[in-house]
């Protein structure tokens, strides 16, 4: 029957069903199935690791002094416990969209609709804000290899507190991503195992060195600000792990996504918190908290410097973090192209964002859509007005796939799942518990921000979305 003949409230509330679910008229059905199990652990890795460890320490230890490294566990098991959750959504619901796909299939399609809003903030936001830290070590390398860097007016947002007119290097940084996604899913995801490589290896180099100078009088102030700034810093830090959910947007692109996706979210989870806690306890150990507040370019690097007091060390830390900065970008794009995608096929967007490309099976359509719209963000908008804006949406994601998987298991308790959360329903309810806990302590601007962007969401679905559904045809 059509949208009109159904009641406002059977339309919030519809599920998309988990197998043989209908498409909107005009979308392309499938998606090329490529990714490796190794591939996809390294998108988990590629996509987190850079975001937290290469520029929000100085962010981050302002917040709550050495103490930071208690906000980078707590943010490590709020994230763990969420990304058991999604391995068990992962292997029973194997489709792109991440938590936005496992929200329609269990809570309805007008929760799915703000999921997809989070998510779209959350990756959207999240691109920007890599992309204006990578333009930190581009002038740091310059400098060190050239001796020049790029002019102020050129590699600075206009609201910046230094403003200048346009962060050129974050511009030219989506573009190259854009270009390579463009050209397939399978390509940018080798060209991602090579760089993270890169990327692991720069950061085991930073702690050697670093604990080389550390010194644990620098850790005696342990929590100037308490709990209240443990909590803070955490809210600022769980952007770094977004890469864990970048994971589960890839679940049409995975070779046996059922038994993949699962073992490629707990390894990457297992991989990342090592090491940032390892390299975050390095740095603290070199220098005092409070000089932290100053090196929102390119920290580590003139941690390095400091230390060896020569500028090799910087040097090859600032090549690493330019080559390793770009596939947190490439990834955070790849995954909200995919969610996109996802709406499109489900008709809560225009079918336009549901067409592939036939020779390169990609969305271009949205990937172009993607690079204009993250790329003017990052041009025009400065690094610390974004990263709460992305843990926001992330931890509002991360509680719905909890909640889904409750649902799930008493809805469809025998649905085929090759991986199961342990100790249920303890692990999703302490996983909602912690992402609460971590929300409760973001901004009071960041929830207005946030909740105005929802609302605009939600007027584009009662407006649009749920007459377009694709689910409408299904029930004609």
């Amino acid at each position: 029957m059509p949208a009109s003949s159904i009641s406002l409230s059977q339309q919030m509330l519809r599920r998309r069903p988990v197998i043989d679910a209908p498409v909107a008229h005009g979308t392309a059905v499938h998606l090329k199935r490529g990714i490796t199990a190794f591939q996809l652990t390294m998108f988990g890795v590629g996509s987190t690791i850079g975001t937290g460890i290469f520029f929000v320490l100085s962010q981050a230890v302002p917040e709550a002094g050495p103490s930071v490294i208690v906000s980078f566990i707590i943010a490590g098991i709020a994230a763990g416990l969420a990304a058991i959750c999604y391995a068990e959504l992962a292997s029973a619901v194997p489709v792109s969209g991440s938590s936005y796909s496992y929200a329609y299939a269990t809570l309805g399609e007008v929760v799915a609709m703000a999921v997809a809003a989070c998510l779209l903030l959350e990756y959207g936001v999240a691109t920007a804000a890599v992309s204006v830290g990578w333009s930190g070590y581009v002038n740091k390398l310059l400098h060190n290899l050239f001796g020049f860097e790029l002019p102020h007016a050129l590699s600075e947002a206009p609201w910046d507190s230094d403003p200048g007119y346009v962060n050129l290097p974050a511009i030219i940084l989506v573009a190259m991503c854009a270009v390579l996604l463009i050209r397939g899913a399978s390509e940018s995801a080798r060209v991602n195992a090579i760089m993270v490589m890169i990327k692991l290896g720069v950061l085991g180099m930073f702690a050697i060195i670093a604990f080389t100078a550390f010194d644990a009088n620098q850790l005696k102030d342990f929590a100037p600000f308490g709990a209240a700034g443990v909590g803070s810093a955490a809210g600022t830090i769980f952007f770094s792990y977004i890469g864990l959910d970048a994971v589960s947007t890839a679940g049409e692109e995975v070779k046996d996504p059922q038994k993949t996706m699962p073992r490629a979210l707990i390894a990457a989870l297992a991989i990342v918190t090592a090491v940032y806690v390892l390299v975050a306890l390095a740095a603290l150990g070199t220098q005092p908290w409070q000089a932290f507040a100053g090196q929102e370019d390119a920290g580590l690097a003139t941690i390095l410097d400091n230390v060896t007091h020569h500028g090799w060390a910087s040097t090859i830390l600032c090549a690493g973090a330019v080559i390793s900065i770009f596939t947190v970008t490439l990834i955070t794009m790849y995954g909200q192209t995919r969610i996109l995608y996802a709406m499109g096929r489900d008709g809560l967007l225009p079918s336009r964002f549901a067409s592939i490309n036939r020779r390169t099976l990609t969305p271009v359509w949205n990937t172009t859509i993607v690079a204009i719209a993250a790329g003017t963000l990052g041009g025009l908008v400065p690094l610390d007005k974004l990263a709460d804006m992305v843990s926001i949406g992330t931890l509002t994601a991360f509680i719905v796939v909890a909640v889904g998987v409750i649902i799930l298991r008493v809805r469809e308790p025998d649905l085929p799942r090759a991986f199961k959360v342990p100790f249920y329903p303890v692990t999703p309810v302490l996983s909602v518990l912690a992402c609460g806990y971590i929300l409760a302590s973001l901004h009071w601007y960041t929830w207005i921000a946030f909740s105005g962007w929802i609302f605009l969401a939600l007027i584009f679905y009662f407006v649009w979305g749920r007459h377009h559904s694709a689910l409408n045809s299904a029930s004609s």
